[in-house]
């Protein structure tokens, strides 16, 4: 899933929201569609100033996953779920953010996937 993510993002079809959620909804066929609901949850619009693909990874796992998601996602970038935060102490790229956060959707909602 984060192959797809990645190649989503690098081509330009979406921001970092709608690349993990491109690649959610390439997985899971209920999912198709999905990158549409995160149009503007890139460069740090994201409710809360979240990374996008944070936020699209923790809202698509659902709410049993997204604690882990964003402590395992924070550990990587520095301490920060926040894109001015990761963006200005430059821990991950945003290309990276986008496949860590579809890893971590990948990995932790496999017990309460949304279709």
């Amino acid at each position: 899933m984060k192959n797809t993510a990645i190649e989503y993002h690098r081509q330009r079809r979406g921001n970092c929201a709608q690349s993990v959620a491109f690649a959610w909804g390439s997985k899971y066929p209920g999912g198709r569609g999905a990158e549409e609901v995160f149009a503007g949850c890139g460069i740090g619009r994201a409710p809360g100033g979240l990374c996008g693909a944070l936020y699209a990874s923790c809202e698509l796992a659902g709410a049993h996953a997204a604690e882990v998601i964003k402590q395992s996602f924070a550990e990587k970038a520095g301490g920060h779920q926040a894109c001015k935060d990761i963006r200005a102490s430059r821990a991950l790229t945003c290309s990276e953010c986008v496949e860590l956060a579809a890893d971590l959707l990948e990995k932790h909602a496999a017990a309460g996937v949304k279709k």
